[in-house]
């Protein structure tokens, strides 16, 4: 007994030194309100209570709201990094065998994405560029935006995320097996030329979807088009 008076005693003048030990300790200050509340018995309403479980109910929706803006703002920020990387990387190459090279190579890693395509509209569509079938694909005049609105009338933006499945053949190849959502970005190319499109496969379903904002991919696509015209010039 003379043990555990010294225990309490020891415990007591903690509290008093130190008050708010308690206060920020949640599951301590929970814990002392329901037996507060259990002293006062069933049948008196302890609105004192009901404000402490509403302020407390309050409180952890505005601690996930501040979690979720900070995931949010981390993730916006590894986003631009990643497209500023790219951008980089499409300015580097000194010709245009480089250039489409880089599509399926350090452009590719950077974007972190399985497969890059660039479709180009033209009157000549039946030959290609050599050596170049796996990232370069040239097509007849209005494929680009049937391809887009997958043959519906609807409003063609700059940019288009969505799932696929099963994805194009005409447009990945073999590829297409493992491609499950995609992002397109539409290319003007200049004047008095046919328009282009740049096409980013993933294997992640949920890499790109509807829903997401698009202001990044617009900026790449804007850099990557002026890109283009500076190498058909």
């Amino acid at each position: 007994m003379n043990e555990q008076a010294q225990v309490l005693d020891a415990l007591r003048e903690k509290i008093l030194t130190d008050p708010e030990v308690i206060l920020e300790d949640q599951d301590l200050m929970k814990a002392l309100i329901d037996a507060n509340e259990r002293s006062l018995g069933g049948n008196i309403v302890d609105l004192r209570g009901i404000a402490m479980e509403r302020l407390e109910s309050r409180l952890d929706r505005l601690e996930d709201t501040h979690r979720s803006v900070i995931a949010a703002a981390y993730e916006n920020l590894a986003g631009t990094n990643l497209i500023h990387n790219a951008v980089l990387q499409i300015l580097d190459p000194t010709d245009f065998a480089s250039f489409l090279q880089l599509l399926g190579t350090d452009l590719r890693d950077a974007l972190r994405v399985s497969r890059i395509r660039l479709v180009l509209e033209s009157k000549d569509h039946e030959n290609g560029l050599p050596g170049f079938e796996d990232v370069l694909t040239v097509v007849e005049p209005g494929v680009v935006d049937h391809y887009i609105t997958a043959g519906r009338d609807t409003a063609i933006r700059p940019v288009t995320m969505r799932q696929v499945s099963p994805a194009s053949e005409d447009v990945y190849g073999e590829a297409a097996a493992y491609i499950k959502s995609e992002a397109l970005l539409k290319l003007n190319l200049g004047a008095n030329r046919l328009p282009g499109l740049l096409v980013l496969g993933s294997e992640d379903p949920h890499q790109f979807r509807p829903s997401q904002g698009t202001d990044l991919l617009t900026f790449f696509g804007g850099v990557f088009e002026r890109a283009m015209r500076r190498w058909l010039a």
